[in-house]
């Protein structure tokens, strides 16, 4: 078997990441995060903090170096540090890190602009911080800074910069297009051209998505020949964000035969949802492996043909993410979708009540947005509960008016034995209104009404949808007691169902 190309993945969701507008990690939150990135997810570098920020970072960096010591990770933990006259070496060093990924300048507008400096003054500097770090036993990474402009407009400065790198002690050579602004052409380009340059340099590629281009960019980095990305869960980070580890993995699974990671596929999925939970910073639906919806088929026809043959299915597979396939449920699902949902319950129905079921679910799903495999047992009951050739009652229409400050009132036209009464009444609630509507509507008919002992509503346990509401109410007069259930996707119109089947019951 011919021998596949190991790259590093580097995960900087803890610093990079952090920089996400309004996101900040404890300092537990960061120790659970960096044990179930090397542990779990098996990334084989973490970038957990800026040197010197706060002296919450310093906890948070001194609580993961302490952990990272006992389970043989502390190489594996990395600090972003600066030019700064040894402080950034000083705080790690006494945080109990041992490895630094040094910010330097990779273009000269850079250089000339901010730190107003030449490049002989700021590669001294650079040299002078790393000897500082060998002298403390500190391994040394370097960053070129706005590397990819670098590349784009001062190729020379870029060059001299790896020349003098390349005779130093310098672990790897880190490149960030800090401002993801690379086509994947020039991605590929300037970085195979680095690698054949300096073929003993280990390279590593850092991408940010301004463009959308992350993953693509880091395909192409890979291509190119580097040893190493830096990734981030959920494609955190400042602005648009850093290229994305769910989708970047499944890429390189899937696409770049001929290159070897560590990454532990089945672990992305849970990883992904923690994150989004520790920091607020919600997923998408629609990103890609991690999206609540990626999995989902929405149409008829698609679940039709999987059904057949796996016809709408891609490499993709979500078990491959410890997840699964879904089929929604809508206004757009034919009867193979709702098929597919009976399947995952063990249900089974006939072609006729199929037919009402389907009915029902693109009626729901008109009005709105969606329903779920939870509500599809409720839908079932209320579907076989009702037979509308036999109904004598019909509630043929109802106004319900609600209005700050006045009472709830409630206007209805009801068919009894093919006969229409209308009436109007107010009420402390619309269903209170309408039932009191009703009583009037039934007292001219001279029949009296059974009073209704009890009244529940729930949501199909475990529905996250706003699809459905079942409404039981429990009614009951001198001989017995019943109960009749109504179906909506509002509560008082299940209510109102509820009752019009109690009024052909009576």
């Amino acid at each position: 078997m011919e021998n596949k190309r190991a790259i590093e993945i580097m995960d900087t969701t803890l610093r990079d990441g952090e920089q996400t507008s309004g996101v900040s990690f404890s300092a537990s939150e960061k120790l659970t995060l960096a044990k179930l990135l090397l542990n779990e997810l098996k990334v084989d570098r973490i970038e957990i903090a800026s040197a010197r920020v706060s002296e919450g970072e310093y906890n948070a960096v001194e609580g993961i170096t302490n952990w990272a010591k006992e389970n043989g990770y502390l190489n594996a933990v990395e600090i972003l540090t600066f030019v700064d006259n040894h402080v950034s070496i000083d705080w790690m060093k006494k945080a109990g890190a041992k490895v630094q990924n040094l910010l330097t300048k990779g273009s000269l507008n850079h250089l000339k602009y901010q730190l107003k400096k030449s490049p002989d003054e700021h590669f001294k500097q650079v040299e002078e911080t790393i000897n500082y770090a060998i002298s403390n036993q500190i391994e040394t990474n370097v960053y070129l800074e706005d590397w990819s402009n670098g590349m784009r407009n001062s190729k020379e400065y870029v060059f001299e910069f790896l020349d003098f790198l390349s005779k130093k002690p310098v672990k790897r050579i880190l490149l960030p297009d800090t401002l993801g602004v690379l086509t994947p052409r020039e991605c590929y380009s300037f970085i195979s051209e680095i690698c054949q340059k300096y073929p003993s340099l280990h390279i590593d590629f850092h991408g940010h998505n301004d463009y959308d281009l992350s993953v693509s960019n880091a395909m192409e980095a890979l291509k190119a020949g580097c040893h190493g990305l830096h990734l981030t869960v959920n494609g955190m980070g400042e602005r648009a964000g850093n290229a994305p580890m769910s989708s970047v993995v499944a890429v390189i699974n899937d696409f770049l035969p001929e290159i070897k990671i560590n990454i532990k596929e089945s672990s992305l999925y849970k990883v992904s949802k923690l994150v989004a939970t520790l920091t607020g910073f919600r997923i998408p639906a629609n990103k890609p492996v991690v999206g609540e919806n990626v999995f989902t088929q929405t149409a008829g026809i698609h679940a039709d043909g999987d059904r057949k043959n796996n016809l709408y299915f891609n490499d993709l597979l979500p078990e491959r993410f410890d997840r699964k396939r879904k089929y929604a449920l809508g206004k757009t699902s034919g009867k193979a979708n709702i098929q597919k949902n009976l399947e995952q319950l063990g249900l089974t129905l006939s072609s006729d009540d199929l037919n009402k079921v389907t009915k029902k679910v693109i009626e729901l799903g008109d009005k709105k947005e969606k329903v779920t495999s939870e509500d599809l047992p409720y839908i079932i009951s209320d579907v076989l509960d009702t037979d509308d050739s036999k109904n004598q009652v019909i509630v043929k229409s109802y106004v319900l008016t609600h209005a700050m400050g006045l009472k709830p009132s409630t206007s209805i036209s009801v068919e009894i034995d093919g006969e229409i009464f209308e009436e109007n009444s107010s009420g402390d609630g619309q269903f209170d209104g309408f039932m009191n509507a009703l009583h009037k509507i039934y007292k001219k008919k001279k029949k009296e009404l059974p009073k209704l002992m009890d009244y529940a509503v729930r949501i199909p346990p475990g529905s996250n949808s706003d699809a459905l509401c079942e409404t039981s109410i429990t009614w009951g007069n001198e001989k017995k007691e019943f109960i009749t259930r109504g179906l909506d996707s509002d509560q008082t119109v299940s209510a109102i169902k509820a009752t019009e089947k109690m009024l052909n019951i009576i």
